[in-house]
């Protein structure tokens, strides 16, 4: 019974987010508790969301001051070059800029920390798209699909955690698997490339100048699903797909390209490879692991402000400013703290796991690597990533060995689904990838699922061929 109710929380959730008949918060939370009453275990709730709350919160703490660190970036200038690049390097071609959202996530992604990599990537992409009007959700699409090939690396996460859980060496996991990884991001720029060519269909060409310079009466705006508008310029000719022409926001009179303006108050040139270090030095410490992330990040921030801003006046308004991120990403978080609480604490994550493992037929024994990367992708999609290594993954090898199966292949099938796991609804940073794009996270599902899949589905396809897994 708790296994049945587990898919069909899970089924709920995602059934009326998509649909937009509640918002992610609101499904988070109720949907949940509506759940956890209906396997008599209604008076545990409070307990269940504690103990979510308790688990996600450093997640939360990082994101705070993670968003307030790279707003501030923002406003100072640091990626003003970045985006000025890319532009001129792109030529304001569509298809290029979005393998470009593909190039820059990846290599972003080094840092082994999806949050981190969301929030780089947006903020030098998002002005691009919005100036262009281009789908953001392609950039949402692209860049997690990106950001989840490279969250295999031995320090991001699901590699250290099926060397903890096989009791293997991390290595012997992940070098094997760099030539099918390297497959999976080969085959992520090739999506990205064809999406870019849908881009460019729809919206035509323009030059670097009129990028720069097009004003809003050049645009033609058009009634758009969701009523975000579709606004395509004149005389550029054809309409995309409807997965492809959601801005994801109705921000019709913004300026929309404010990361670009020469003359915000908030440039601090003088400061600027004060600003590169500090970033510098921050990611090398994340990735060195010489303090916690939220820590980090929190002496940053107030390094960041404090330097940049020295006035209280400043601060406050450059806080201000950010608030909205903060607010919705970090509700977001602890709005999943009720959600995965009350999946592990009624157990219907552990129940989810055992009946999964028991449908798979003992003919499949001697291909339970094939299994193993099959059952990654709906797995660490619908639970956590300690869940399904610390969980599932050693039942999976225990039944591998009884037919011969190395566990070292069991555990590098587990990594196939990191494609799609990267955008599934119990994953804080996703959160941080749609609020700070403005894009709708059932928008960003819909659209993105079928290519993660997919990918997810070519790395383990070339961990068979080159005799991996």
């Amino acid at each position: 019974m708790l296994t049945i109710l587990g898919f069909a929380m899970i089924a709920t959730f995602l059934v009326l987010i998509m649909t937009k008949k509640m918002s992610p918060i609101a499904a988070l939370v109720l949907i949940p508790a509506l759940f956890c009453v209906a396997v008599g275990q209604g008076a545990k709730l409070g307990d269940y969301v504690i103990d979510g709350v308790g688990n996600l919160a450093p997640t939360a703490a990082m994101l705070m001051f993670a968003i307030v660190y790279f707003g501030v970036m923002i406003d100072v200038g640091l990626f003003d070059p970045i985006v000025r690049g890319i532009l001129r390097f792109c030529k304001a071609d569509p298809m290029r800029i979005v393998v470009g959202t593909a190039v820059l996530a990846a290599i972003v992604s080094l840092d082994g920390d999806g949050s981190t990599t969301f929030m780089i990537t947006v903020s030098a992409m998002y002005p691009l798209y919005k100036r262009l009007k281009m789908s953001l959700v392609v950039m949402t699409g692209v860049a997690a699909t990106a950001n989840g090939v490279m969250n295999t690396l031995p320090w991001g996460g699901p590699t250290a955690r099926a060397a903890t859980a096989l009791k293997l060496d991390a290595s012997e996991i992940f070098i094997p698997m760099i030539p099918a990884l390297a497959v999976g991001l080969l085959a992520v720029i090739l999506l990205s490339y064809v999406l870019g060519l849908r881009e460019r269909k729809r919206l035509g060409m323009l030059t670097l100048d009129e990028a720069l310079v097009r004003e809003p009466e050049q645009e033609t705006v058009l009634a758009g699903a969701g009523g975000g508008g579709d606004r395509l310029r004149k005389g550029s000719g054809g309409s995309g797909p409807a997965d492809l022409t959601q801005d994801g926001d109705g921000d019709e009179g913004e300026d929309d390209f404010k990361g670009l303006d020469p003359d915000r108050s908030t440039l601090r040139p003088k400061l600027y490879w004060f600003n590169a270090g500090l970033t510098v030095a921050l990611l090398t410490a994340m990735i060195m692991q010489l303090m916690p992330i939220p820590v980090l990040f929190l002496l940053g921030a107030a390094l960041a402000l404090t330097v940049n801003f020295p006035h209280m006046p400043d601060q406050r308004a450059r806080i201000a400013a950010h608030a909205d991120n903060v607010l919705n990403v970090s509700g977001m978080v602890f709005a999943a703290a009720v959600f995965t609480g009350v999946l592990t604490g009624t157990g219907m994550v552990e129940n989810m796991a055992d009946s999964v493992v028991s449908a798979v037929p003992d003919a499949m024994g001697p291909h339970m690597a094939i299994v193993t990367g099959l059952l990654s992708l709906p797995l660490t999609y619908f639970m956590s990533n300690d869940g399904f290594y610390f969980g599932v993954v050693p039942v999976l090898a225990e039944a591998g060995a009884a037919h011969g199966v190395s566990p070292l292949e069991i555990a590098r099938a587990s990594l196939a689904g990191q494609a799609l796991h990267m955008s599934s609804p119990l994953v804080p940073a996703v959160y941080v990838l749609v609020g700070m794009a403005k894009v709708e996270f059932g928008d960003h599902t819909r659209f993105t699922v079928k290519w993660a899949v997919l990918t997810s589905l070519v790395v383990l396809g070339a961990g068979i061929l080159f005799g991996t897994i």
